[in-house]
């Protein structure tokens, strides 16, 4: 009897029994897919995660909506798509309406304890606490109240891209048996870049065993759903950045007690794999449901798991926008057999110069190799301009080089993912067809957010804005004229997307518009005349592209328009510095001679460093021009 008395007390002091609510743990990993063990690769070395996937549910196809690492954050924790609230340009800072809050807030206000540990890097301003212990990658759970369920992150940073070109590093892995992409060519510096990638991977598996470790030492194995996944894309290029199932796709693998096997999906079993699509918005509604929360109404994703739990996805959609100095705007979609990509920026190349990319040994080489004109039309695609729509087979085609949007055979395939797309973009009023500097400046104007904006019909015309990107964005000569037409449409976004489409179009179409565009170098809006000056600049006169040169120095000054239009023109300037070269240069003081956002109060932190950057690159051209 005594100890059937000692089992009773040590079950009542039980976490479990002193609030019957799971305890809930993220553990993730930086910057890597699937290339894990237990997800079929067998160059990888990860017996601590494929320990754990024995024991949890492992989901086939998770993306991380965003393919890099602040908006597949901000998805994460609003469990609202950042192209819906004007947070999807990396490193970008905007509010949700009043009353909108972060899924650890809820979960606080209904008791929970929360912990997160290393990183955050959202691109909305956090409305309120989230956090009861913001940085204990230890045992922050050991500081809750006695019987207080808790949810707890820990970032991982040991896989980030910046440790795979750490050097010195003595390799684990043989590069020589490393597999390397369709997309990349095989070479010593590639290789080398992949074998330390899986290297990293090796590290941050032996970190998540310990977490695990740790979780069960201190008896909270079986009070506790887990969690573990990637938060983007491998920090290779054209993984990280890009919204191909290549930079989309993560691990995602949950263990659920046996104590909270009511919150199960029908297809859990230990050991097991789940085809149900998932995606990062739906994380927030997910764990809420879990914690017996039913997801908030401004919340766009689906809980697939717990008392909530809602149909399947039959669609997942990724998106691309400002990917740090860099300007594009992607939206992808996937059914988990065919991956479809439409491409509103087709005139910008795939690779563009973001810095930070090209110190990656495997980007230096590979940009190097198609300069030099060797390499293969796979690994040549990235480096040149965009087709309008991709349309990939994964079944067939995993490395995604392969475009099918032209087949006859995938005729329908292709066009109910073009409608999936489009649809997508109107369900959740896709912002992200404003510019970034307009979008800002029309929220700052009239007191409202990106997400009220989107919302108000007068203000922001979606449907006639999103058409004029389509129509720009083929290079379709049927076109042509309805956008000349749009030129002079009072709707400074119309205008903007009408001159998009003479980019794309290029040289030929510029005669039937020259006047036009000329007349938009003084248009009131910061994004068209940026337009205009880059069309200018690239297929008229001397004298007249010289006046767009400094058009675009105007607005390359944040003291005449806001801290988001400089970079928007320092790029236009540095696309016509490689086209027009004689006059770009002439302008070279000028251009040396620009002021940069600093410390000024009032400008956003995390987007005035792009502007430098982008002057920095412009000046050492400059400089190497005049030797």
């Amino acid at each position: 009897m005594r100890w059937f008395a000692l089992a009773v007390v040590a079950l009542l002091a039980s976490p479990m029994f002193a609030d019957d609510r799971p305890n809930i743990l993220f553990i993730i990993s930086e910057d890597n897919g699937p290339q894990l063990g237990c997800y079929g690769d067998g160059y990888a070395k990860t017996p601590n995660i494929d320990k754990f996937a024995t024991e949890s549910l492992r989901y086939i196809r998770c993306w991380s909506n965003a393919p890099v690492c602040a908006p597949a954050r901000t998805t994460l924790i609003s469990g609202m798509y950042p192209t819906s609230t004007g947070a999807e340009n990396m490193r970008s800072l905007v509010a949700l309406p009043e009353g909108m809050k972060f899924f650890p807030q809820y979960l606080r206000d209904a008791g929970y304890f929360t912990t997160n540990a290393r990183k955050e890097d959202f691109n909305l301003k956090t409305p309120g606490q989230l956090w009861d212990v913001p940085n204990d990658a230890n045992r922050p759970w050991a500081k809750r109240k006695e019987g207080q369920p808790f949810f707890s992150t820990i970032n991982i940073p040991t896989s980030h891209e910046s440790q795979l070109r750490k050097r010195p590093h003595e390799l684990v892995h043989d590069s020589a048996k490393a597999r390397i992409p369709a997309y990349h060519p095989d070479t010593p510096e590639v290789r080398r870049d992949w074998a330390q990638y899986y290297d990293k991977l090796t590290e941050m598996d032996a970190e998540v065993g310990a977490i695990l470790d740790r979780l069960e030492a201190d008896g909270l194995k079986e009070s506790t759903i887990v969690f573990y996944f990637g938060d983007h894309g491998s920090g290779m290029p054209r993984s990280k950045r890009w919204p191909f199932n290549s930079g989309l796709h993560v691990p995602l693998i949950v263990r659920i007690p046996e104590a909270f096997k009511t919150h199960r999906p029908d297809d859990y079993s230990a050991g097991g794999a789940s085809d149900r699509l998932v995606a990062f918005v739906d994380f927030a509604p997910t764990v809420l449901s879990l914690a017996g929360i039913e997801t908030p109404e401004h919340q766009q994703g689906v809980a697939f798991l717990g008392e909530h739990a809602g149909p399947a996805n039959e669609y997942l959609h990724g998106f691309r926008g400002r990917m740090d100095e860099r300007i594009d705007l992607v939206r992808s979609v996937t059914d988990g057999h065919y991956v479809y990509v439409r491409h509103y920026m087709p005139h910008r190349i795939f690779g563009q110069h973001v810095g930070y990319m090209f110190e990656t040994p495997t980007t230096q080489v590979w940009k190097t190799m198609f300069d030099a004109g060797d390499l293969n039309a796979a690994q040549s695609t990235f480096w040149k301009e965009k087709p309008t729509e991709e349309l990939f087979d994964l079944t067939t085609d995993p490395d995604e080089v392969t475009n099918l949007a032209g087949s006859a055979m995938h005729r329908e395939t292709l066009e109910r993912f073009r409608q999936a797309q489009r649809e997508q973009v109107l369900r959740i009023r896709d912002v992200g067809l404003l510019p970034e500097a307009m979008m800002n400046a029309r929220c700052k104007e009239l007191g409202v957010t990106p997400y009220e904006l989107a919302r108000d019909p007068n203000q922001y015309r979606l449907e006639r804005v999103l058409e004029t990107a389509e129509m720009a964005s083929q290079r379709d000569a049927a076109f042509t004229q309805e956008l000349a037409n749009r030129l002079g449409d009072e709707n400074e976004a119309v205008r903007y997307w009408a001159l998009t489409g003479f980019l794309v179009r290029g040289e030929s179409a510029f005669p039937t518009v020259r006047d036009q565009a000329r007349r938009l170098l003084r248009d009131e809006s910061p994004n068209v005349r940026i337009a205009a000056a880059e069309l200018v600049g690239r297929y008229d006169n001397t004298r007249a592209a010289s006046i767009s040169v400094e058009t675009l120095l105007k607005d390359a000054d944040y003291h005449n328009t806001n801290e988001y239009a400089p970079t928007a023109a320092l790029i236009a300037i540095d696309e016509l510095l490689a086209v027009r070269p004689d006059v770009v240069e002439r302008h070279a003081d000028k251009i040396e001679a620009l002021p940069l956002p600093g410390n000024q109060e009032g400008l956003v932190a995390r987007v005035k460093e792009y502007p430098s950057r982008l002057k920095a690159m412009l000046d050492e051209k400059l400089a190497a021009g005049r030797k």
